[in-house]
């Protein structure tokens, strides 16, 4: 038995997929992205040993996602074959970060505005620039919104408070490690502690040597790696050794 129709005004309609897709991205942890000396280092909150939310998209290019695992898997498959396929047809140099960004905005602004149900996703992709060309950050909202960001880009539920903590201690002559460590803090927060095994890391390397003829710039960090840039690897006292207590 069908229901009588109901009028919705375009407003509202907007408005409550909006919250809709805001709602699902809040229960996602958040995912920071920032430059450092040599590159830029991508760190999520991510205790799966299978599930991915950092990837390689291209040669210089990178993508992360929060939200719907699902979705923005699938977001991040199309993005893989287009830039295959574009650097095929063309060249390799032809593919960018901003024309991918541009891709997924009118992707998830189609979804948004003429499917049922919006995506409840976030991303974020960025482009490592090599010798003197300047990198490139794009976070792209559910609603298809592109915003090009500088230096440093935040994305998830808690997104706002992690970007204040980044601010806080963002130096744009960090190294690695420090990235990493200031990436952690800022996603744990004052009231807790995050453990190597459950962050995420990848880097976008420009200062690698003769990176200017390398085609992957991407590598992904293993629980050891991450360990020792966040420096949990360091030898404890012995059980044995006298503490004065504080």
């Amino acid at each position: 038995m069908s229901m009588p129709g109901m009028y919705v005004s375009p407003e509202q309609l907007m408005q409550d997929r909006a919250d809709y897709a805001r709602k699902g991205i809040a229960r996602g942890r958040s995912l920071v992205t920032l430059e450092y000396g040599g590159g830029i280092a991508l760190v999520a909150e991510n205790a799966s040993a299978t599930l991915r939310k950092v990837s390689e998209i291209y040669d210089r290019i990178a993508f992360g996602g929060v939200g719907r695992y699902i979705e923005f898997d699938q977001l991040r498959i199309a993005g893989v074959r287009h830039a295959e396929l574009k650097g095929y047809q063309y060249s390799r140099s032809d593919v960018e970060a901003r024309s991918l960004a541009n891709q997924y905005a009118q992707m998830l602004g189609q979804f948004f505005t003429h499917e049922l149900k919006p995506l409840e996703v976030e991303i974020v992709v960025v482009e490592v620039g090599i010798g003197d060309e300047a990198n490139q950050l794009y976070r792209i909202q559910y609603d298809g919104t592109v915003m090009d960001e500088e230096a440093y880009c935040c994305i998830g539920g808690d997104a706002d408070a992690v970007r204040d903590r980044v601010a806080e201690g963002y130096d744009p002559e960090l190294d690695a490690g420090a990235a990493i460590q200031l990436a952690r803090a800022a996603l744990a927060g004052p009231e807790r502690e995050i453990a190597a095994p459950d962050l995420e890391v990848a880097l976008l390397e420009s200062n690698a040597e003769d990176a200017t003829h390398r085609r992957r710039c991407f590598r992904r960090l293993g629980d050891d790696e991450v360990e020792v840039a966040l420096g949990d690897s360091a030898d404890q006292p012995d059980e044995g050794s006298e503490q004065e207590d504080s």
